[in-house]
Formats: C-alpha cells, structure tokens, sequence
C-alpha cells in the first residue's frame, strides 16, 4: 500500500469525529488493543491506518451505537467480514433506559505492538521479548516474581503476557521498575479476588466464565475511572 495512504491516529479521529463526536484516541486504541482493528506500524512504532482500517473502525462504531453489540458479537462479525461472508443483519435492540449512564471512553493502553488477534497470539519467550521490546533481565525478574507466565500447560505466552511487558518497559521510560510493577500486581489480586467472590452463586449456571469476563471488564473500568478522578482531584 503505498505511504501517502497511511494515516495517524489523530487523523483518523479528525476523519470519524463527524460521525461519531465522541470518539477518543483512548476509544481507537482500546479497539486495537481488544484485536478488533490493527493497523500497520512505521519503523518508529507509530500506529499508520490504512483506509480500510478507518472503513472498519467505522463499522466497528456504528454497530456499537446503533445496535449496542457486545465486542465478542462484533469480534465475530469482523472475522466473518475477514473470511468472505456476510455478517448476520440484526434489528437493532431498543436503546436502554434512561437511567443508564452513557458508556466512559476505556483507559488509554499503553502503546506497543498490537496482538494479531486475541485467540492468536502464541509467543515463544524469545519473540515475547523481541515484540514487547522488554530487557530480558527485567522479563527474568518479571516471571521469577510470576507476573508474566506461559499459557496453562503450555511453553507459549499469549495476549496478557504481552500487555504486562509492554507495560513494564513503558513504565521504565518513567523510572519506574519491577517494585512498581508489584504493588500493580498487589492491586490486580485484591480486584481479582473481588470478582471471584461476585462470581461465585453465578457459576451454577454453567456460564461461569462469561460471568467472570463480564466482572473482571466491570472492575477494570472502574478502576481506570477512579484513578483518573484522584489524579484530576
């Protein structure tokens, strides 16, 4: 594709701000980091978006606004779209209730390289650390503290993996290192804990996980939002 048709982010919400007003540079780079759009990146590390990304980030909007799809719904979509096919029309639900707060742009991501795709990213340790960018000593302190650990029966890293350790190399540019790293962990335990017991009488039900995934992305709003309030008071 040629250069002149790859954009920046921040031209791409001056491109949707029509549309869609509300759209955030923290909104665009969430949708990355959740795999559902993935643009190109510049030898700098710059994120460049192609037209078709912008087309389907669009989409992405779109159906989010004016259907209230879930993101594993729209996921689906997407990868129907990628494979040919014709996602199902859906009428669009009625709008909720009044009461219901209007939804808060997510936390901005840390920056970094963008998993392929949720269900595909299958690191060894050593293309983890060629990706996330992360010294291999402070991946070694990382792992000997188990913060950042190999899929379940597994040699491979997935998606998580990659996230904390782009974190933690991102956090060093701020002078802050694995010490910083653990009191974040300390707070992901206690929250973690939280939604385990939440999730408890859920889990008869035999949707366990669901339930838990609908938690744990509850609590980490919520968390990003108060975080951001103490700062900003």
């Amino acid at each position: 594709m040629p250069p002149a048709q790859l954009v920046g982010i921040g031209r791409v919400v001056e491109t949707l701000k029509t549309e869609f007003p509300d759209i955030t540079i923290s909104k665009i780079r969430f949708l990355e980091t959740e795999g559902l759009v993935l643009p190109e990146r510049a030898p700098s590390g710059y994120r460049k978006y192609s037209p078709a990304d912008v087309d389907r980030l669009r989409y992405i909007l779109r159906v989010q606004r004016d259907q209230y799809l879930p993101l594993k719904v729209i996921r689906e979509h997407l990868e129907m779209m990628d494979a040919g096919q014709q996602p199902p029309a859906a009428d669009a639900p009625p709008p909720p209730p009044a009461a219901t707060h209007a939804p808060v742009d997510p936390p901005d991501p840390p920056s970094g390289p963008a998993p392929r795709s949720p269900r595909t990213v299958r690191l060894t340790r050593r293309e983890l650390i060629r990706e996330s960018g992360l010294p291999e000593a402070t991946l070694i302190e990382l792992e000997r503290q188990q913060m950042v650990l190999p899929r379940r029966n597994s040699m491979y890293y997935g998606r998580d993996a990659l996230m904390i350790c782009v974190v933690a190399r991102r956090l060093q540019d701020y002078g802050m290192d694995t010490r910083h790293m653990r009191a974040i962990r300390q707070s992901a335990e206690h929250e973690a804990g939280l939604i385990e017991q939440g999730a408890q009488p859920l889990r008869r039900g035999g949707n366990g996980n669901q339930v838990v995934a609908e938690l744990a992305n509850l609590v980490v709003h919520a968390h990003a939002a108060l975080v951001q309030t103490i700062l900003e008071h």
